[in-house]
């Protein structure tokens, strides 16, 4: 049974239907939204492929700093952007499929929009059909920026009325007297643990500082 134990640390069974029914609700109004706008031009998508993964950071892990709006929508149309370079500037498709992701990665690191289907989106730019081609640069803002920008309102929305934060905003817990573990104490572990975490900064002094706590009334101080 441990296969079917949670992945993500919170989660439950309730929270995975919300995100389900979120999904459900978020692809396809985004759909009727942008079939509602004038047409694109020809072999153009209504809605692109990458925009099904960034639905589930957004509606499966809304605190995740991967699934801010600013990161769906600037990781959504940067990487486009660098994908539809790539693509003009360098004639070997392997090539060009590789740098256009790996340029992603870089632009978004630097923008502070790091967005996983943002690879995808690069990659699309680069091996989609001949329409994609010929949109050239107008491709990362109709359809990908159209496709963003409703998922995220929709988002917004959707979150608000279940009952959540989105954007994400972390909460704030009054300081303990006398707290074990310091901000510099994290800053330290996560150096020496050379990794990269799901997770803001912030939420994770939070979730520590909830942690003592409970500790601290565990063993009848506080």
């Amino acid at each position: 049974m441990r296969l079917f134990q949670p992945l993500l640390a919170g989660a439950t069974l309730p929270g995975r239907l919300i995100a389900c029914v979120g999904a459900l609700i978020g692809i396809a109004l985004t759909i009727i939204v942008c079939s509602g706008l004038p047409p694109l031009g020809p072999d153009l998508p209504i809605i692109v492929a990458p925009l099904g993964a960034s639905a589930v950071l957004v509606f499966a892990v809304p605190a995740s700093p991967l699934a801010q709006p600013w990161s769906v929508v600037g990781g959504n149309v940067l990487s486009t952007l660098v994908g539809v370079a790539m693509f003009q500037a360098i004639p070997s498709l392997p090539l060009a499929a590789g740098c256009a992701v790996g340029g992603a990665i870089l632009v978004m690191s630097l923008a502070r929009c790091l967005h996983p289907p943002g690879g995808a989106a690069a990659l699309t730019a680069v091996i989609g059909s001949q329409g994609i081609h010929a949109a050239g640069f107008a491709f990362a803002f109709a359809p990908v920026a159209i496709n963003s920008i409703a998922l995220v309102a929709l988002g917004m929305f959707f979150h608000r009325a279940t009952g959540r934060s989105y954007p994400h905003e972390p909460a704030v817990i009054p300081p303990t007297p006398v707290a074990l573990i310091q901000p510099e104490d994290v800053d330290a572990a996560l150096e020496e643990m050379h990794e990269s975490f799901d997770i803001a900064r912030e939420d994770l002094d939070t979730l520590l500082a909830h942690a003592e706590r409970h500790a601290r009334a565990r063993a009848g101080g506080g």
